[in-house]
């Protein structure tokens, strides 16, 4: 196993992070400003209100996302198992 290859192997796991994390992070931030507003404009300040739909977004977003992140985290272990099995038989011949 070269460097460049660990190298690459890395590179694809942050952008995987990158890829599932990316959206879920960004929709919080945009409800988490939105309930900000209300709160500036309402002067409520009650603690559950910036933490309950935020969960209640991430959870319909983490349902509708769920195959396409499983699909991903699938392709990216197939892959790994795929160079492992290639490392497996250069060490063998």
């Amino acid at each position: 196993m070269t460097q460049d290859l660990i190298q690459q192997l890395f590179r694809e796991a942050l952008l995987l992070i990158i890829r599932i994390a990316g959206p879920l992070l960004l929709v919080s931030m945009i409800v988490g400003l939105m309930v900000a507003v209300f709160q500036a404009a309402t002067q409520i300040h009650e603690q559950t209100l910036t933490f309950v739909p935020k969960a209640f977004v991430i959870a319909i977003l983490l349902f509708l996302l769920a195959p396409a992140i499983i699909t991903s985290l699938l392709d990216f272990f197939n892959q790994i198992f795929d160079m492992m099995k290639q490392v497996g038989v250069q060490t063998v011949l």
